[in-house]
């Protein structure tokens, strides 16, 4: 049996992230001592190496819940992740977009600035604002 510290060093978590996957339903409550201290296991650990590999692909907790789920339920979770990787490289694609567009009409009103202050006239507060063009964000 190991102890919530030691758990938690060799899955490369900390005690805290190992007690919350607990709380949220990630893993199984481990036993607990007379002394009521947390005692885990050797199988919990594939679980907790598998927990923080997909939190470094960007899935969330509830996301990965999901997928244990339903492995436990003896399916196969394979067509969930691929569904919740094409969801999360949509929103990234997308993020792309938007900083591309903000970068493009940042240079814009960068460079009418520039040939602003070129010509010699002043803006009222400032004419890198005042000349920005202007986007609908929905």
């Amino acid at each position: 049996m190991l102890t919530v510290g030691r758990v938690a060093k060799q899955t490369g978590l900390s005690a805290k992230a190992v007690r919350l996957y607990e709380a949220n339903g990630l893993i199984d409550p481990p036993e607990r001592t007379p002394a009521g201290y947390r005692s885990y296991s050797e199988h919990a650990l594939p679980e907790l190496h598998f927990i923080r590999q997909a939190q470094t692909l960007g899935l969330s907790l509830k996301e990965i819940k999901g997928i244990l789920d339903l492995q436990r339920q003896g399916q196969q979770p394979c067509a969930l992740v691929t569904g919740l990787l094409d969801e999360h490289l949509a929103e990234i694609d997308q993020r792309i977009a938007d900083l591309t567009a903000l970068r493009e009409t940042l240079q814009t009103a960068r460079d009418r600035a520039d040939q602003a202050a070129g010509r010699g006239e002043p803006g009222v507060i400032c004419h890198i604002i005042e000349a920005a063009p202007t986007t609908a964000k929905g």
